[in-house]
């Protein structure tokens, strides 16, 4: 049986479920890479150029920890997944980094996954994927049709509150009673569920009584309605989502009562996305924590900044409670860079 290795890495935490079924059609056996490491990210760090993000070295130390195991790595060259919209220029090259980085790796399957070319952008992925798996054209048709509804089954069970790990392995969480903070978290999903780049943030809120609420648990239509807000579009799909889901939260969902954006170094997009909402956080007085982490962050200090915000939150909150609507001004944003 062939062997297919998925690097639990990037546009593993969106996609991972179609992969799943997908290859399971083809009679494709599908090996995921363990939980992100400190040894997957130095050797990943080693294997590529300074330049790139933290999630990209991520995303090298798990193809490396797959290489010896599998016949081929997945590694989707994503240029487009939505019309005139486009995923990062460096998950496009990841492919290109990955062949010419002089190190013994099995063949990759990395088809070009560029919907906005709608029916032919789609048979070429089909093409290309039968011709390395030496599957038949209509095989790799109904495998794909049929794991479609992965994708709206995945949306639906992160609407109700899981992360994709949690949906993606069928990890139930229990409601907690009695009132708790409801705080987003909003970032590049492979930032902000990678337990090692975000040091765990999402456990780290849970513990201390909040409720997390991400840009992936929210229907796309309050999406559409946060970048309604905007005068001109966004052309990259993840910072779109980040920042509609950001509007959203600022402008129209009354039960949010802080806002955290999570960015890697180096990631331009998320940069401006970030600087983005902290003016219109700003403009209105809400609570709004920016982090940026990479490969040097310390874990303490992250967590001393996450505690002080979130009593920040709960103190602006219970005060409010005791005054006007006019009464939470005096607190302003709470920020940093």
């Amino acid at each position: 049986m062939v062997v297919v290795g998925v690097p639990r890495a990037l546009l593993y935490y969106v996609y991972f479920p179609f992969w799943r079924r997908f290859f399971s059609e083809l009679g494709v056996e599908v090996v995921l890479s363990a939980p992100t490491s400190e040894d997957f990210f130095i050797a990943g760090a080693k294997a590529v150029v300074d330049e790139v993000c933290a999630p990209v070295k991520i995303a090298m130390g798990h193809i490396l920890s797959l290489a010896p195991h599998v016949d081929y790595v997945l590694v989707p060259r994503f240029v487009s997944v939505e019309p005139r919209t486009y995923i990062c220029p460096k998950l496009m090259g990841l492919p290109d980094m990955i062949r010419h980085n002089g190190l013994k790796m099995p063949p990759l399957l990395a088809p070009d996954i560029d919907l906005s070319r709608g029916y032919l952008g789609l048979g070429q992925v089909l093409t290309e994927t039968s011709r390395v798996l030496g599957k038949g054209w209509w095989e790799s048709g109904r495998a794909f049709y049929r794991a479609l509804p992965e994708v709206s089954r995945t949306r639906r069970q992160l609407m109700t509150g899981l992360t994709p790990e949690e949906a993606f392995h069928g990890t139930l969480r229990l409601h907690q009673p009695g009132r708790r903070l409801r705080i987003a978290l909003l970032g590049h999903p492979y930032s902000i569920y990678d337990p090692l780049l975000s040091m765990n943030i999402i456990e780290r809120l849970r513990s201390l009584d909040v409720d997390v609420v991400t840009a992936e648990m929210l229907p796309d239509e309050h999406i559409a309605l946060g970048l309604a807000r905007l005068q001109k579009k966004l052309f990259w799909t993840l910072s779109k989502m980040v920042l509609g889901a950001g509007l959203y939260f600022l402008h129209h969902d009354s039960e949010v009562e802080g806002i955290i954006v999570m960015s890697s170094f180096g990631c331009g997009l998320e940069s401006l996305v970030g600087d983005m909402l902290e003016r219109f956080a700003r403009r209105q007085e809400f609570p709004m924590l920016h982090l940026t982490v990479d490969e040097h962050s310390a874990e303490a200090g992250l967590v001393t900044r996450l505690e002080a915000f979130v009593e920040t939150v709960r103190g602006r909150t219970s005060h409010a409670h005791h005054l006007s609507p006019y009464g939470n001004a005096e607190l302003g944003n709470a920020s940093a860079p």
